[in-house]
C-alpha cells in the first residue's frame, strides 16, 4: 500500500550484481565475509553497510587504495542526476550496490560501478502525511540487515525493503500520524533490532525510541526520553526518577525530548547509545517553572540493547532553555587516557564542547570548547555540569547575546574518527544569536508551526562578525585543535574518514575537498557544480575503491541558511529549481565530467506591484511562521521548494490562494486551509517585495542588514 517499485528487467539487474559481486576481492572481501561482519568495527571496510559504516558510528574506513599519494588520481567514475527534492542524504553500499533515499524517503538501488539504475520504492508519502508535510523535509539515510533496506518517512512510517527486487517486505507505523512529528535521521540495525525515533519538539511531543525485529518488524522495546503525566503511573523506574526532575504541568507540552538523530552500538555489552533532544518549548520558565533539570533531556542515554532497559545516562545541559540538542552523532573509540586503556563515547553536540564519556559507566572524562563558547565558562569535570555565564538565562527581561547558536556548532552533520591519527574531525560553526523571553500572551505550536517559547534573533547583528565555519581537527585526548580549515560559509558538509590518511568534506560552494588527516593539507578538490551537505563514504567495488556523495541541499537548514544572507545564497548558486542534485561516484582514473553550473532564473517582471509598506512586516511574520521553513528565510529560497520570489504565480492571486490553501501534496506541498484572506494577502506582498528587492527596488523591502532569522 502506498508504494511504487520501478525496476529494470530481471536479465539486466542479475547481470549487473553478478558482475559487481565477482570484483568483491580487493580488500580481503572474500566469501567467508558477511555483510552483517561488515558493521563491526574492526571489519575491513569492503562495505559501508550502516550510516557511520559500523556499530561504533565512526564515519571511518580502512580502505587506504586512495591515499596521500594516489589521492590527487581521483576522478569522477559517474554521475545520476535526481529530482527536485531533498538529496542532504548519505548513500550505504554492500556488495556493489548502492542505496539511498532521495525526495520523499524514495529508495534507490543502483550498482557502484556503473550507475546503472536497477530498482526505485517510492512510499508515496506526499499522499498520506498531510499536515505533517509542514514538518519535515525528507530523510538522512538508509540502512541494510540481511537482505533488507530500511527507511523511515516523513509521515512516521519505518519501511523495510527487500533489496533484490525493490518490493515491500514490512512497514510499521512508528508514532500517531496526528503527532506533529517526523522521521529526518537514518534508522540504525543493531544486533539484528532496527532502532529509530523521530523529530517534531518544535511543537508538543513526548520523545522516544522504538527497536523492532530487522527480520519481522514486531516492536521489541520503546525508551520514553521525558515522563509523561503523573498521575497515569510510569512506563518503568527511570520515568519516574526523571519526573523528580521536572516542575509544574510539562505533559501537557510534551516535553520534546526527541530520538532524531544519533544512535550508536557496543555489541561486546549490548548497550544502545542515543542522543536526545532538546525540550518543548525551549524555555524552561514555561515548561518546568525554571526547576530542575528535566531528564533526560539534552543526554546521551545508555540502554540494554535486549529490552531498552535504563543504563545509565549523561546530560549535557541540565534545565535546557536554548535549543542545545545532544542529538549529534554518538562515535565510540578506544582511547588510551593517562596511561589506561579507556573505552569512550565522544559527542560534539549543538552546545559547542566535545565530550569524551567511558562508555562503560557514563562517566564524564573530559569536555572542552571546539569553538568559541559564551553560555557557559566550563565543564565541571567533578560534577559533570557546565558553569552557566551570569545572565545567560535570558529570564530577567533583558535579551542575551549568545554563542553558539540553537543553529549549532556542530549540527546533523556527521564528524568523523579517524583510530589511526587518533583526531575527531569536527565540521564546526561559530554563530552568535541574541535570545529573549516571549511575549506574555505565548501558546504552545498549533498545527505544526512552530513556536519554541522563546526570541531569538541570529545573524550579523550591526558591529558583530559574520557566521563563520571550519573544519576542525581535534584531539580527543588532549582536548586540543590540531588543526583547522577555515570555509567561506558556517554551513557545510558531513566528514569522511580513511585510513589512507584522507579526510573527505564537501563545502556549500561546491567544492569536494581531500585533505590530509595530519596537517589538514589540501591535497585534492572537486567541482561538483552544487553545494554538499551530504557526508560522503567510501566502499569496494569490483576491487577497486570508490567515494560516493551526493550533491544538492535538503530542508536540513530550513530557516538559517538565511543567515547567509540573499547575496550570498545567489553567490553560491543555491536556487531550487536549478541547483544540480546529483549522485557523484568517483575513483582513481576516473575521466568523467559534468556540465557548467545552471544559473539560477531573474524574478518575473510585475508591473502591477506597488509598495505598500505598512504589510511587509505582517507578511514577513507570516511568511516565517507558516512558509520559511520550506521555501527560505526572507522567501530567499535555497533548499527543496521552489524559491518564490522568481515564480510568476503569486502575481496571480487566484492562483496563489489555490495553491496555498489547496495543496499539491503528492508533490509534498501542503494545504494551508486555515489562512484567511488577510493573512494569505499579507504573505503573497511579502513574496513580491522580496521579488522586487532582487531585481534591484531597494524601496519595496528593507535592506540586507538586518537580521537574517527570527524565530519565535
Amino acid at each position: 500500500m502506498f508504494a511504487k517499485v520501478r525496476r529494470l528487467p530481471l536479465l539486466t539487474a542479475i547481470a549487473v550484481t553478478t558482475l559487481a559481486l565477482g570484483g568483491c576481492n580487493g580488500f580481503g572481501f572474500g566469501g567467508a565475509t558477511t555483510p552483517e561482519a561488515q558493521l563491526q568495527d574492526d571489519s575491513n571496510g569492503a562495505d559501508w553497510p550502516g550510516y557511520g559504516r559500523t556499530y561504533g558510528q565512526q564515519h571511518y574506513s580502512p580502505l587506504h587504495e586512495v591515499d596521500q599519494t594516489t589521492v590527487h588520481s581521483l576522478g569522477l567514475a559517474w554521475s545520476m542526476d535526481l529530482p527536485l527534492g531533498n538529496s542532504a542524504t548519505q548513500p550505504i553500499a554492500v556488495r556493489g550496490v548502492l542505496y539511498f533515499a532521495t525526495g520523499l524517503s524514495v529508495v534507490h538501488a543502483v550498482d557502484a560501478v556503473s550507475g546503472k539504475e536497477l530498482w526505485v520504492y517510492d512510499p508515496e508519502v506526499g499522499k498520506v502525511a498531510g499536515l505533517n508535510l509542514r514538518t519535515g523535509w525528507g530523510v538522512r539515510g538508509v540502512a541494510w540487515w540481511q537482505g533488507k533496506v530500511y527507511v523511515g518517512t516523513q509521515d512516521g512510517r519505518l519501511i523495510a525493503i527487500d533489496a533484490k527486487t525493490g518490493k515491500l517486505a514490512w512497514s510499521q507505523q512508528t508514532y500517531d500520524p496526528n503527532m506533529a512529528a517526523y522521521i529526518s535521521g537514518a534508522p540504525r540495525v543493531l544486533g539484528g533490532r532496527v532502532l529509530i525515533g523521530y523529530g517534531g519538539s518544535n511543537g508538543v511531543s513526548r520523545g522516544y525510541i522504538t527497536a523492532y525485529d530487522a527480520v519481522s518488524g514486531k516492536q521489541l522495546w520503546r525508551f520514553y526520553t521525558v515522563p509523561g503525566d503523573p498521575s497515569k503511573g510510569f512506563e518503568n523506574k527511570a520515568m519516574e526518577m526523571a519526573a523528580r526532575t521536572w516542575s509544574g504541568e510539562w505533559w501537557k507540552y510534551g516535553g520534546g525530548g526527541d530520538v532524531w538523530n544519533s544512535i550508536a552500538y557496543d555489541p561486546a555489552s549490548d548497550t544502545v547509545y542515543f542522543g536526545v533532544g532538546s525540550p518543548y518549548p525551549w524555555n524552561h520558565k514555561l515548561r518546568s517553572q525554571g526547576k530542575g533539570d528535566n531528564l533526560f533531556i539534552d543526554s546521551i542515554v545508555a540502554v540494554d540493547g535486549k529490552t531498552g532497559t535504563y543504563k545509565w545516562h549523561y546530560q549535557t545541559v541540565p534545565g535546557d532553555t536554548w535549543d542545545f540538542d545532544a542529538t549529534m552523532d554518538i562515535e565510540l573509540a578506544d582511547l588510551k587516557i593517562d596511561g589506561k586503556h579507556r573505552k569512550v563515547l565522544m559527542q560534539a553536540p549543538k552546545n559547542g564542547f566535545l565530550y569524551v564519556i567511558d562508555r562503560e559507566t557514563g562517566k564524564l572524562i573530559s569536555a572542552e570548547p571546539y569553538v568559541p563558547v559564551t553560555w557557559a565558562s566550563k565543564i565541571d569535570l567533578a560534577t559533570g555540569r557546565p558553569v552557566e555565564m551570569p545572565g545567560a538565562r535570558y529570564d530577567q527581561g533583558k535579551g542575551v547575546s549568545l554563542s553558539p547558536s540553537p543553529l549549532a556548532a556542530h549540527n546533523w552533520l556527521p564528524m568523523a574518527f579517524s583510530p589511526k591519527s587518533g583526531l575527531v574531525y569536527i565540521p564546526a560553526a561559530d554563530f552568535k544569536v541574541t535570545f529573549s523571553e516571549p511575549s506574555p500572551s505565548w501558546k504552545p505550536a498549533t498545527d505544526r508551526n512552530t513556536d519554541a517559547g522563546a526570541n531569538m534573533i541570529g545573524g550579523p547583528l550591526i558591529g558583530e562578525k559574520p557566521p563563520t565555519g571550519a573544519l576542525i581537527a581535534w584531539n580527543p585526548v588532549t582536548q586540543k585543535q590540531a588543526w583547522r580549515v577555515d570555509h567561506p560559509t558556517y554551513l557545510n558538509g558531513g566528514v569522511l574518514a580513511t585510513a589512507g590518511d584522507v579526510v573527505f568534506q564537501g563545502t556549500i560552494d561546491g567544492t569536494f575537498k581531500a585533505y590530509s588527516a595530519r596537517d589538514g593539507e589540501q591535497l585534492w578538490s572537486f567541482d561538483t557544480r552544487a553545494p554538499m551537505i551530504a557526508p560522503p563514504i567510501t566502499y569496494e567495488a569490483g576491487g577497486k575503491q570508490y567515494v560516493t556523495v551526493l550533491t544538492g541541499l535538503g530542508m536540513a537548514y530550513p530557516k538559517n541558511l538565511g543567515a547567509l544572507g540573499g547575496p550570498g545564497i545567489e553567490r553560491w548558486g543555491l536556487d531550487p529549481r536549478t541547483q544540480a542534485r546529483r549522485v557523484l561516484t568517483f575513483v582513481i582514473g576516473g575521466k568523467g565530467t559534468l556540465p557548467p553550473r545552471p544559473v539560477a532564473p531573474p524574478p518575473p517582471e510585475d508591473k502591477t506591484f506597488k509598495v505598500e509598506q505598512a504589510r511587509f512586516l505582517p507578511g514577513a511574520t507570516a511568511f516565517n511562521v507558516h512558509c520559511g521553513d520550506c521555501h527560505g528565510s526572507m522567501a530567499v529560497g535555497s533548499t527543496q521548494a521552489p524559491d518564490l520570489r522568481r515564480s510568476p504565480i503569486p502575481q496571480d492571486r487566484a492562483s496563489f490562494v489555490q495553491i496555498v490553501r489547496g495543496g499539491i501534496e503528492p508533490a509534498g506541498m501542503p494545504k494551508f486551509p486555515e489562512l484567511d484572506d488577510g493573512k494569505l494577502d499579507d504573505i503573497r506582498y511579502y513574496i513580491r517585495a522580496q521579488a522586487a528587492q532582487l531585481r534591484g527596488q531597494a524601496a519595496a523591502a528593507p535592506n540586507r542588514s538586518a537580521p537574517s532569522l527570527i524565530i519565535k
